[in-house]
């Protein structure tokens, strides 16, 4: 192609799916051109097609005329192999004639001679074809005359043919020129369209920040390319949508499916039905930076596939995907603002009250309306009792009850110390659980107690419905129960702390002052009570003969039998020294003197070295006056003095004596 040749035709719309890599016209195997445009020797293999379309309108045009019925023709390539003609010509045309006929037309324009060898007794002519700019030979059109006496007639005749079939040939390139510019000029139109609705299309998506409005748009966009397709939506996200054709993406239950394997090889997948379903199903994956988050799934009548722009569908999917990733995060983000402010107002709320019980309460009521559950369980691990204890639920019948640390949902969770979601109760069923079943729950979130570092209990939530709870939703109780744990060790560090200060630290009884505070609390709401004071018979001369420690070691066992003697309700201090005291809630003199009998028994029977008690009783009942902590503590005190002057080893009450065997 000559440089004035390429100016022309790059200036064309054509140009820019008709030049080849060398610079030639090409299209379905064949050049293209232009009147002011020609082919060159490069482009030659590509036109056996076209040589063979042009014979055929050649043929028709020339039907009929007396140079049909007296000729037979064929036509070469520009090296002398056959490209068409007639059939009975192809056996002559063996190489030795072949060579003849092209020295010929190397040395003149024409070749005329009377045939031989193959050709015997027949005229053969052969005429070059020209390229109508550079006049390279393409082609050679060969007529065979029957009568080798017409030699120059059927020159002329082969000649005259020969620009026939060239203008043919030449025809038939302009036309296929002009249909390919035409389907230039409409795939232009067809492009300029396409972008158009890819530009409306992303630009209403970029304004969107809500993951619902994203997949609508999505869908209906689809829907108003192609109203008569069906579409689907299939989501892999753990998000809820009220769309209709908004649906769950289960990947372990319909491996088969489209949309399956779409979503799995992430990449466009058509499946045509067999006969005389005349359905095509399409898969479009709809994905975004992070990865794939659903498929858009179309069904066509299979007459309408051709006609569809897959390549747009695929890039309104990609659009839709890349929205819906943004839409999430911004959704996400404000999620975990919000989250951040529950969090921060619960840690507020809870770390106001230091008493475990309005804790637990509290937390309960938190988190059945931060996470919009029916029901919340909180479990602690009681070691005294060994087994989760039930310090807080509003499920009637639970609170308080007692499970081995083992049983059900929650010992799953206390002993593999890691959170659990559950969907479905009644299909999956990991474990028995008594509050799934009298609540008729199907979906729980459940998470460890973490407290000071330690699982000291499980903390379960459910809802009736079936998979109610999301990721998110799993996430937060997580980080919400994380502060629960926190308040929980602060209550325990204080618990801990007010203990040890209302506790004597050498024979771990109450201390006075305690004794005091529960007296007077016990005197406003009992109707009675008695007191006990104890003191350890010649303590000093226990001192003085084994020595300070093992008289600690006997005030220690005097306790320990004190506090194994009496009822849980019971409250034991420590006096002063060797002397301890016992308050009785609810009893009268005569059950706190046979108390007091059993703990002399057993000091006397159980103490090594040997020591023996002294007690001294006081009571008051709801007929007396007011009688004050100090008077009660008074009156035993006198009552114990009598003892001990009275012998020791012996059970003195303000007026009634027992004495020691």
């Amino acid at each position: 192609m000559s440089e004035e040749q390429r100016k022309v035709y790059e200036s064309s719309p054509a140009s820019a799916i008709m030049l080849n890599d060398s610079g030639h016209f090409r299209g379905n195997g064949s050049c293209l051109l232009h009147q002011s445009l020609d082919i060159t020797p490069h482009d030659f293999p590509y036109l056996q097609p076209l040589f063979s379309d042009s014979y055929q309108e050649w043929l028709r045009e020339s039907a009929g005329t007396q140079a049909m019925k007296k000729i037979s023709w064929a036509l070469l390539s520009h090296e002398g192999a056959w490209l068409t003609g007639a059939p009975e010509l192809m056996e002559y045309f063996v190489e030795s004639e072949v060579q003849k006929i092209l020295r010929t037309l190397n040395s003149q324009k024409v070749a005329q001679f009377v045939g031989k060898g193959s050709f015997e007794g027949r005229a053969v002519c052969a005429v070059p074809l020209l390229t109508r700019v550079h006049g390279d030979v393409f082609a050679i059109w060969v007529g065979v005359s029957l009568n080798p006496m017409e030699a120059e007639q059927s020159l002329m005749l082969t000649e005259t043919y020969a620009l026939l079939y060239r203008a043919c040939f030449y025809r038939k390139l302009d036309d296929i020129f002009a249909e390919d510019l035409d389907k230039v000029h409409s795939q232009a139109e067809s492009e300029v369209h396409r972008r158009s609705i890819l530009f409306q299309y992303v630009k209403r998506m970029h304004v969107q920040n809500n993951v619902d409005c994203v997949l609508v748009e999505a869908i209906d966009s689809v829907l108003a390319l192609y109203p008569k397709a069906k579409v689907e939506l299939f989501m892999s996200q753990d998000h809820e949508s009220g769309h209709p054709l908004v649906r769950p993406l289960l990947i372990h239950h319909w491996q088969e499916e489209v949309y399956v394997r779409t979503f799995m090889e992430g990449s466009l997948t058509i499946h045509e039905h067999k006969d005389p379903d005349t359905t095509v199903e399409i898969g479009i994956p709809m994905g975004g930076k992070q990865g794939v988050y659903g498929v858009i799934h179309v069904e066509v009548d299979k007459s309408e596939l051709p006609e569809m722009d897959l390549e747009l569908l695929g890039m309104m999917a990609d659009a839709a995907g890349n929205a819906f990733e943004n839409a999430k995060l911004y959704e996400q983000s404000n999620l975990m603002i919000h989250e951040l402010r529950m969090i921060n107002e619960l840690t507020q709320r809870l770390n106001k009250s230091l008493h475990l019980a309005e804790i637990f309460q509290f937390a309960n009521q938190e988190l059945l309306k931060i996470l919009k559950a029916d029901y919340c369980c909180i479990l602690i691990y009681n070691e005294e009792l060994g087994g989760l204890e039930v310090v807080s639920c509003n499920a009637e019948g639970l609170a308080k009850e007692i499970f081995e640390k083992d049983y059900g949902l929650g010992g799953l969770v206390y002993h593999s110390k890691e959170p659990m979601i559950l969907s479905d109760y009644q299909q999956e069923r990991p474990a028995e659980s008594k509050l799934m079943e009298s609540t008729q729950s199907s979906s729980m979130i459940a998470t460890p107690l973490t407290v000071n570092g330690d699982v000291r209990g499980v903390v379960l939530l459910t809802h009736a419905k079936r998979h109610y709870f999301s990721y998110n939703s799993y996430r937060l109780l997580q980080a919400l129960t994380s502060h629960v744990g926190l308040a929980i060790g602060n209550a325990f560090l204080h618990a801990e702390v007010r203990r040890m200060a209302n506790r004597d630290m050498l024979t771990e009884l109450y201390a006075r002052h305690y004794l005091d505070e529960m007296i007077h609390e016990c005197q406003k709401r009992d109707f009675c009570g008695s007191l006990i004071v104890v003191d350890i018979d010649e303590f000093k001369q226990v001192n003085d003969t084994f020595g300070h420690q093992r008289g600690d070691k006997i005030l220690k066992q005097v306790s320990n039998i004190v506090k194994t003697t009496i009822r849980h309700s019971d409250i034991p201090a420590r006096w002063g020294g060797e002397e301890l005291a016992v308050y009785l809630p609810g009893l009268g003199v005569r059950q706190a003197m046979q108390v007091a009998e059993r703990i002399r028994l057993r000091v006397a029977e159980e103490t090594d070295p040997r020591v023996t008690v002294s007690c001294g009783i006081s009571e008051w009942n709801w007929t007396n006056d007011k009688i004050s902590v100090e008077s009660l503590f008074y009156r035993a005190d006198m009552a114990l003095y009598e003892a001990k002057h009275g012998g020791r080893n012996r059970i003195m009450a303000e007026k009634t004596e027992i004495r020691s065997d």
